[in-house]
C-alpha cells in the first residue's frame, strides 16, 4: 500500500533530503545553475505559477503583473543583477515610443527613432562586441587596450530586437503604443521567449494581451506535445550529442580523424536543430498554456530546396525581423544606400587582404577570394535585370553578414554570415536562368538533389558558426578533406560512439519523416486521454534527470 511516508521515503532516496540551503538556492542567482525549461526546478516552479495563474485569468492589470513579476525572476536566475539592464532598457523605449507617437513632425520622429535605434545597439554593442572590437584594433593598430570584464547578459539580442521592432513599427504608424508601462514590459519580459526568442512581432503579440484569456482543450494539446517533444529534443538528443562527441571534436579538431570530423560537422547540424527548436517548441508551448500564440520558428529547415527555402523554414522570426527592419530599411531589391555598400565591400576587400597575406603560406586563400569576388559580381553581371539585381544582392548580402555578426563576434560568425549571403546571390542568379514552374512540382530526382546539396552547403557553414574561431573551422574543413575510404576504421569509430550515432540517425529520421506520419502522431496524442498526457509528460522529466549529462546544458542560443 501507497503511504505519505513511502513516497517520502522514496523521495528522499532519489533526490535527497531537501535542506534550507537547498531551498535558497532555488531562489538566490546562481551562473551555474540557470533556470532553464529542461530542468526539474523549472518544472516545480513553473506549477506552483500556473496554479495561481489560473486563480488570475479573469483578471487583466494584475494578471499581466504577476506574469511580469515571474518574467523578472526568470530572467534573474538567468543573468542575476542584469535583469534591471532589461529594466532600465524597456522604460527608455517606452518613454521614446511616446514621444514618438504625439509628435507630428516627421523629421523630429525620426531623429528620437535613431536616437532610440543607437540607444540600443550601443547597449548592445557594448556587452556583445567591445572586446571583439578592442582585439580587432590593437591587431590592426599594433595598439594595447586592455580587455573589458563584460559580462553578457542572456538573450539581450532578443529583447533589444524586439523592442526596436515595437518603436519601428509606431514609427511607421503601424501600431498603436500601449496604454502604459505595464503592458509595453509585459509585452518585452514575456518569459516563454524572453532569452531565446521566437522574436516576438508587437503588431501581432499586443492584440492578444486585450483578448480574453481563452484557452480551449486543443490549446493545451497542441502545448503539451510541443513541450514533450521541445524536451526529447534538447536533453535527450542534442546534450547527449554535445557532450559526448561534437564538443571534443569541435574543442581539439587535430586530436581526431577526418571521418570523426566530419561526423560531428553532421552531428553538430543535428544538434543545433534540435536544440533551437526544442527550445522554441517548449517556448511557444508554455506560452500557449498561458493563453499567448508565438510565431512558428521552425519548418523541417533540412529539407529545404535551395538556401532561400531555407531561410524561410530556419529562424523564422529572426529572418522575418531582418528582412523587415534591415533590409527593407537599406533599400531592398528597390535602391542602394551607403550602409548597402559599405560592408559587402569591406568584407571583400579584407577577404583579398587575407588572401594575399597568407600568399606565401598557400595560395589557396587568394584562390578562394578571388573565386568568392568573382562570383558575387557574377550573380548580378549576368542578370538581365543587372542595376536592380546588384542593388538587391549588395543589401541581402548586407544583411546576412549583419545577421552573421548579430550570433557573435568573431571572424568566423561573419564568414558564416557572408557565405549564407553570397548563396542567396548565386540562388537568385539561377533561378533567373533556371525559373521553377509554378504550376508544376519538380521531379522526384530535382527535389532530393536539390535538398541534398542545400543541405549539405548548410553543413558545411555550421562548421565555422561552431567553431570556437576562425582557424578552427580551417582546421576541420582541412581534416575532412583529407578523408580516404576507409570502412573497417570507420567502423569502429561508429561502435565506438554507438549511442551517440544511434541518437544522431534519430534526430535525422525525426526531422525527415514525412508530414503525414507527423500528423498522424499528434493525432493520436489528441485522442490521448489528458491525464496520461501529464504522466507522459512526467515520465520525459524523468528522462530528463535519468539522463542527464554533466548537469544541464545551457541552450546554444543563449549565448545570442
Amino acid at each position: 500500500m501507497i503511504t505519505i511516508d513511502s513516497i517520502n521515503d522514496w523521495f528522499i532516496q532519489n533526490f535527497g533530503a531537501i535542506s534550507i540551503e537547498q531551498v535558497k538556492s532555488w531562489f538566490i542567482y546562481n551562473p551555474d545553475e540557470k533556470l532553464l525549461f529542461n530542468t526539474g526546478l523549472f518544472l516545480g516552479l513553473f506549477l506552483v505559477f500556473y496554479f495561481v495563474y489560473a486563480f488570475l485569468r479573469k483578471t487583466f492589470y494584475l494578471r499581466l503583473t504577476y506574469v511580469i513579476l515571474f518574467s523578472l525572476f526568470f530572467y534573474y536566475k538567468s543573468s542575476g543583477i542584469y535583469f534591471l539592464l532589461l529594466l532600465l532598457s524597456s522604460v527608455v523605449d517606452y518613454g521614446l515610443s511616446q514621444i514618438i507617437y504625439r509628435e507630428k513632425k516627421d523629421n523630429v520622429k525620426k531623429i528620437y527613432l535613431v536616437i532610440s535605434v543607437i540607444l540600443n545597439l550601443a547597449l548592445l554593442g557594448y556587452f556583445k562586441y567591445m572586446n571583439f572590437l578592442i582585439v580587432t584594433f590593437n591587431d590592426m593598430f599594433s595598439g594595447n587596450f586592455e580587455l573589458h570584464n563584460v559580462f553578457l547578459p542572456v538573450g539581450i539580442s532578443f529583447y533589444t530586437f524586439q523592442s526596436m521592432s515595437y518603436i519601428i513599427e509606431i514609427y511607421r504608424e503601424e501600431i498603436k503604443p500601449t496604454k502604459n508601462y505595464i503592458e509595453y514590459l509585459f509585452f518585452v519580459s514575456f518569459f516563454p521567449q524572453l532569452v531565446a526568442g521566437p522574436i516576438v512581432r508587437a503588431k501581432d503579440f499586443l492584440p492578444q494581451i486585450y483578448e480574453k484569456l481563452n484557452l480551449t482543450r486543443q490549446d493545451v494539446n497542441n502545448a503539451l506535445f510541443l513541450i514533450i517533444g521541445g524536451l526529447i529534443k534538447k536533453t535527450v538528443i542534442s546534450n547527449y550529442i554535445s557532450v559526448n562527441f561534437v564538443d571534443r571534436v569541435f574543442d581539439t579538431p587535430m586530436n581526431y580523424t577526418s571521418f570523426e570530423n566530419l561526423m560531428a560537422s553532421y552531428g553538430y547540424a543535428i544538434q543545433i536543430y534540435c536544440d533551437f527548436s526544442g527550445y522554441s517548441d517548449m517556448a511557444i508551448g508554455i506560452a500557449l498554456l498561458l493563453g499567448f500564440k508565438l510565431p512558428t520558428n521552425f519548418r523541417t529547415p533540412y529539407k529545404s530546396t535551395s538556401i532561400t527555402d531555407f531561410w524561410r523554414r530556419w529562424h523564422i522570426s529572426l529572418s522575418t525581423w531582418l528582412k523587415d527592419f534591415l533590409y527593407i530599411s537599406i533599400g531592398g531589391n528597390r535602391e542602394g544606400s551607403f550602409a548597402g555598400y559599405l560592408f559587402p565591400s569591406l568584407f571583400f576587400f579584407g577577404l583579398l587582404l587575407w588572401g594575399i597575406t597568407n600568399y606565401t603560406t598557400s595560395i589557396i586563400p587568394l584562390i578562394v577570394a578571388i573565386s568568392g569576388v568573382t562570383l558575387f559580381c557574377l550573380s548580378f553581371l549576368l542578370s538581365s535585370k543587372r542595376k536592380q539585381t546588384l542593388v538587391t544582392n549588395f543589401n541581402l548580402f548586407t544583411t546576412m553578414l549583419l545577421g552573421g555578426l548579430w550570433h557573435g563576434a568573431g571572424a568566423q560568425f561573419i564568414v558564416w554570415g557572408a557565405l549564407h549571403g553570397l548563396a542567396l546571390a548565386v540562388h537568385k542568379i539561377f533561378s533567373e536562368f533556371f525559373p521553377s514552374k509554378k504550376d508544376k512540382s519538380p521531379n522526384f530526382l530535382w527535389k532530393f538533389f536539390s535538398i541534398l546539396i542545400t543541405f549539405h552547403f548548410v553543413v558545411f557553414c555550421w562548421i565555422f558558426f561552431r567553431a570556437r574561431d576562425f582557424q578552427t573551422a580551417l582546421q576541420v574543413i582541412n581534416n575532412i578533406g583529407q578523408l580516404t575510404f576507409e570502412p573497417e576504421n570507420w567502423k569502429i569509430i561508429v561502435l565506438g560512439y554507438k549511442n551517440v550515432f544511434l541518437l544522431m540517425l534519430f534526430g535525422y529520421v525525426w526531422h525527415f519523416l514525412p508530414e503525414v506520419l507527423t500528423n498522424k502522431m499528434k493525432f493520436v496524442f489528441d485522442k490521448t486521454p489528458l491525464l496520461l498526457k501529464a504522466v507522459v509528460l512526467g515520465f520525459v522529466y524523468w528522462i530528463v534527470y535519468a539522463t542527464a549529462v554533466a548537469g544541464s546544458q545551457p541552450f546554444i542560443y543563449f549565448q545570442f
